[in-house]
């Protein structure tokens, strides 16, 4: 069973890329120093308190802006388990899939609080609510994207797939 439970962490609408990852840090691609300072231009705190399985639930258009990796990136590294939003950048979306970074859009993000604790279940497509009670469904991820999170994002994938073809030769 694929269940990923965190604590919420609130923002609103519209964080683009430069708000998950301020431009001036895009001098390394260091995962571990990117996410000391992810999402520090919407809250200076947040690097500091957030801990290893906290989610993200945010508004609208989340990861919007440049099409940067490094966003996806720098919010893995800080342990973010998951994002939960109304909407995602397109390119975004992708970024995340690719860096393993699991994602979910769900119109009734306004419902939860910070710090809230929530369980998703990646197979039955639920969000639950474990202060309030409440569930809440999302569209089921493709599969292959499933396999790309499970793998832990594109190119631990495609080293999985190298591996398994060089074995079968």
């Amino acid at each position: 069973m694929n269940i990923i439970t965190g604590r919420i962490w609130k923002f609103g609408d519209n964080i683009d890329t430069d708000l998950i990852i301020p431009a001036r840090y895009l001098n390394t691609s260091d995962p571990h120093e990117l996410a000391k300072h992810v999402m520090e231009d919407a809250d200076p705190e947040f690097p500091k308190k957030v801990r290893p399985g906290d989610i993200i639930v945010a508004g609208y258009n989340f990861g919007s802006g440049s099409s940067r990796e490094h966003a996806p990136i720098a919010l893995k590294a800080a342990g973010v388990a998951a994002v939960i939003a109304k909407s995602f950048a397109r390119i975004f979306y992708r970024n995340s899939f690719n860096m393993g970074l699991p994602i979910f859009e769900l119109l009734e993000t306004d419902e939860f609080n910070e710090g809230d604790l929530i369980k998703i279940d990646l197979d039955k497509g639920i969000i639950h609510n474990v202060d309030t009670g409440k569930e809440y469904k999302f569209a089921s991820i493709p599969p292959f994207m499933q396999e790309l999170i499970a793998a832990g994002g594109l190119i631990n994938y495609a080293k999985e797939i190298l591996k398994e073809n060089n074995e079968q030769l």
